[in-house]
């Protein structure tokens, strides 16, 4: 094997494992991009109220 024939393999070595972290990153963004979609079909970010004192919440008044 010559020279070349060496440094073309390394080369293209290199090559495929620079596109395998492109395709592994942009299938992370792709992943966190759906489960921030899901939870903001299922209202994840609404705010809770199990902390709060109690009774808040309890009495709503309609009448205007």
């Amino acid at each position: 094997m010559d020279t070349m024939a060496v440094v073309s393999s390394m080369l293209a070595a290199q090559q495929g494992a620079l596109q395998s972290n492109i395709a592994a990153t942009l299938m992370k963004q792709n992943a966190d991009a759906e489960k921030s979609a899901v939870l903001t079909i299922l209202g994840a970010g609404q705010p809770s109220l199990a902390n709060v004192g109690a009774g808040v919440g309890g009495n709503l008044n309609i009448q205007a």
